[in-house]
């Protein structure tokens, strides 16, 4: 079977991919429930750094698809 990307971009796509869910990974924890509150809802862990995780495999992801290897 002959894909269109080559085997370098997949690698990329799959490493990107696994960021992607490591990010998102970061933004899972406990939920505030009706009757009581959990701060760690608002911790730095799940505001800022898993969205920027996830963020940046996306962008990584993009680059991954684009990305053309110099003919030799």
């Amino acid at each position: 079977m002959k894909y269109n990307l080559p085997k370098f971009n997949a690698i990329l796509i799959a490493i990107s991919l696994v960021v992607v869910v490591v990010g998102f990974a970061l933004m899972v924890g406990e939920p505030s429930g009706v009757t009581e509150f959990n701060p760690d809802i608002f911790s730095t862990r799940r505001i800022t750094v898993g969205p920027m995780v996830a963020l940046f495999g996306f962008m990584l992801m993009i680059v991954a698809i684009l990305y053309k290897p110099r003919k030799k």
